[in-house]
Formats: structure tokens, C-alpha cells, sequence
């Protein structure tokens, strides 16, 4: 099977050098595929199924690993009455913390 992998990853590579410079392997390509199906909305018990994990808590570590997907979730918790963006702390508490 690698040696089927390593032709198409051959072939795909004419057409876009940058392959040539990435480690691809079949686990690569299943959790690409997977973190496709999440942010597609595939509920993740399905995803699981999919993948043939015994547990849905196996198929959460591809959910721990998706900054993007943290940052979309995070956005839908802030209050209305604030601006969105990332905590920038104020001058004051970064003179506070190099004190310490």
C-alpha cells in the first residue's frame, strides 16, 4: 500500500511541487480527511465510525488538535456587550508582570 502512496504522491508532485517537501503517509491522509468531515458538521460519533475507533473519546484527539476549530467555537462564547479579537493585555499589566 506505502508503495501505491509514494506513486500518486509521485505523479500529484508534478503538479504541485510543494509535495515534494511534505511527509505524507496514510495516517496523514486519514486525519486530514477526518478534520474535512468535522468542519463539514459530521457529527463526531460518525466520524469515529468512520475511522474505526473503538470509542468516541479516541476520535476527540482530533478535536484537541484543531486550533481553528477551538477559535470558531470560542468566538460563539464571547458576550454581546464586548468587542471580539484576542485578549491584548494594557500597558499596566505587562509593567506588573515584568516586576515579578
Amino acid at each position: 500500500m506505502e508503495r501505491l502512496l509514494n506513486k500518486h504522491l509521485a505523479t500529484a508532485s508534478e503538479a504541485c511541487a510543494s509535495l515534494k517537501k511534505k511527509h505524507i503517509t496514510f495516517h496523514c491522509l486519514r486525519h486530514t480527511t477526518a478534520m474535512d468531515l468535522l468542519h463539514a458538521g459530521v457529527e463526531q460519533s460518525v466520524i469515529a465510525l468512520w475511522l474505526g475507533h473503538e470509542s468516541i473519546e479516541t476520535t476527540q484527539i482530533y478535536l484537541d488538535a484543531d486550533l481553528a476549530l477551538k477559535e470558531k467555537i470560542l468566538a460563539r462564547t464571547i458576550p454581546f456587550d464586548s468587542k471580539p479579537g484576542k485578549f491584548r493585555p494594557d500597558n499596566r499589566l505587562l509593567t506588573f508582570l515584568n516586576q515579578l
